[in-house]
């Protein structure tokens, strides 16, 4: 078979479980690509520590492909236009990627494969973030709002490989390809080591499932144990697959040596790997959630734009220590603890009222990672707009989650520069008490308001607006059809 294909990497910058690489190779020899396009650009120029991490995985891609016999071929510009070329270049009969779950994602691809199909090019468009694709787990085509009964079909759908080697054939590519893209394109600078490759990957996984995994169901929410699999990134740009992921985490259940503590915070951990596919089979049969909140109930609630103390948030100084915390972790490290991000949008949505797409665009601009259908999710679930099926929504205390996740304040006293010095117990009773200025002649601020009061007020206004759509829904009229 003569046949060529391409397959054109997306967030999937791997060979190894790699759905719509097996796609392509199904149909003949494999000729890579890299589209550098200019919503890709955007997302990257947004954030340099997520362009220095897609910089150096593109790299290891670029060394697994040379090392197999094939050629990366990086194009710039238009994706239809850089394909359809390439196509001619290289003789093949058409293109395999993997699908967006965005909106803006979406309707590029549905674009991309029409253009293809256009210029007489077979366009295969597979499902290779979510371990079970969402039109297999889906209830009469429309998906699940719910989480619980979504996880219960989920646990029990099989989880597919797409590792075959022995079928992977790569082609050269021909014609003019550019050079790879260097993270000083993005103002970034390039991280050492490997950090952004397969091979990281795979090791974290085995080392998270080896210790932390084990005790995960009780250390999760401690911010100052690192006690997370720290796989976002890597699953953000598909350094490594969901699938493997959540076989691996299968495989390790089925040791009958595990005590039952560990047993259950794997089970525990399996969930919160559902959570992130529940979220992508949301946004692929719900696009509209990506601006608007998936509850019905709640697209007429008035969230605020603007608020005094909103730059604060930004800044990590509101005087909350544990939201301040994960602000500064964030704008540190580009990633922030799961649970302190939790608090820390609580804080936004309700103690500030600010709107949960100002929240999550802000932190687009700081995480190394590139999910947005999964932020989404995220954030409409902790805005109490979204999945959450809760009467009302979760607010977080920071005060009461800052003594009970971190009672020690580690976390605390490792991002909050100013209160770095103060002995663990002080920094719970930080108030009223002397503070010598520690950075740029300024102590720690006074927190910006007060959090029951702003709670209680956020919460009265959120029963009032449901009451009213119940009402509104009790006296609708019931149409007739004659």
């Amino acid at each position: 078979m003569n046949n060529r294909f391409i397959c054109r990497f997306t967030r999937d910058l791997r060979l190894e479980d790699n759905a719509a690489l097996a796609a392509a190779a199904e149909q003949g020899s494999v000729v890579t690509a890299l589209i550098l396009d200019e919503a890709l650009d955007a997302s990257l120029l947004r954030s340099p520590r997520r362009a220095a991490f897609f910089c150096s995985a593109v790299a290891a891609l670029d060394a697994a492909v040379r090392e197999r016999g094939g050629t990366l071929s990086v194009r710039r510009g238009d994706a239809t236009t850089a394909l359809v070329q390439l196509a001619r270049e290289c003789r093949a009969d058409g293109v395999a990627w993997s699908a967006s779950y965005d909106s803006a994602g979406r309707r590029a691809d549905a674009a991309l494969q029409g253009s293809l199909e256009s210029a007489g090019l077979r366009a295969i468009i597979v499902h290779d973030a979510p371990a079970i694709p969402p039109d297999e787990i889906a209830r009469d085509g429309t998906g699940y709002r719910a989480f619980q009964p979504y996880f219960e079909r989920w646990r029990s759908s099989a989880v597919v490989s797409y590792d075959r080697p022995l079928l992977l054939r790569l082609a050269p590519a021909e014609g003019d390809a550019e050079p790879l893209p260097s993270p000083e394109r993005y103002g970034a600078k390039a991280i050492g080591g490997e950090v952004a490759s397969p091979q990281h990957a795979a090791a974290l996984l085995e080392r998270f499932l080896a210790g932390s995994a084990l005790a995960y169901a009780s250390a999760r929410n401690v911010a100052a144990r690192d006690g997370t699999s720290k796989l976002g990134p890597q699953l953000s740009f598909g350094t490594i697959a969901l699938r493997t992921v959540v076989r691996s985490v299968v495989r390790r259940l089925e040791n009958p040596f595990l005590l039952s503590e560990e047993r259950s915070s794997l089970r525990v951990f399996l969930r919160a790997l559902a959570m992130r596919d529940f979220f992508l089979q949301l946004a692929w049969f719900h696009p509209e959630s990506d601006e608007q909140p998936l509850q019905e109930r709640m697209r007429d609630f008035v969230f605020a734009t603007e608020h005094p103390a909103l730059d604060a948030w930004r800044e990590g100084k509101t005087g909350f220590a544990l939201v301040d915390a994960g602000i500064r972790q964030l704008k540190e490290c580009g990633w922030m603890h799961p649970h302190v991000r939790a608090v820390a949008a609580s804080f936004l949505c309700f103690d500030l009222g600010v709107d949960w797409r100002i929240g999550r665009d802000v932190w687009d601009r700081m995480l190394v990672e590139d999910d947005r259908a999964v932020a989404t999710g995220n954030w409409q679930w902790i805005a109490g707009v979204g999945a959450d099926l809760a009467q009302y929504p979760r607010i977080y205390n920071p005060l009461r989650q800052q003594r009970r996740f971190d009672p020690e304040s580690a976390y605390v006293r490792r991002y909050v520069d100013e209160l770095r010095h103060l002995p663990s117990p002080a920094v719970d009773r930080w108030r009223g008490m002397p503070m010598l200025p520690i950075f740029d002649g300024s102590a720690y601020p006074e927190p910006v308001l007060d959090h029951d009061t702003a709670a209680r007020a956020f919460l009265e206004r959120y029963r009032a607006h449901v009451a009213e759509q119940e009402r509104g829904q009790s006296t609708r009229p019931i149409s007739s059809h004659p």
